[in-house]
């Protein structure tokens, strides 16, 4: 796709800011939603791959192992130690 012969501007945050109205021809404003919807789409297409890493259990399980039974060491023993303390009474 060809290059848009007026500026893009945005602001501090980041944000499109579109020029001002009728300052662009239709072709210009229908180059811009092409544009649009292609940034669209892939934003769309990264979020679903992400989403899909985050929620693969399985793939979590295996990248965070040691993580895993580091925590289930404590909780045992924490579940241990409340066990036995109130036996103790």
């Amino acid at each position: 796709m060809e290059a848009t012969p007026y500026q893009v501007t945005t602001t501090g945050n980041g944000r499109y800011v579109p020029p001002a109205p009728g300052t662009r021809s239709a072709e210009q404003i229908r180059d811009d939603v092409t544009a649009q919807r292609h940034d669209l789409a892939r934003s769309v297409d990264a979020l679903r791959d992400r989403w899909s890493e985050a929620t693969d259990v399985k793939g979590q399980i295996a990248k965070h192992k040691t993580e895993l039974l580091v925590g289930a060491a404590v909780v045992g023993f924490a579940v241990g130690a409340v066990i036995a303390f109130r036996r103790r009474r």
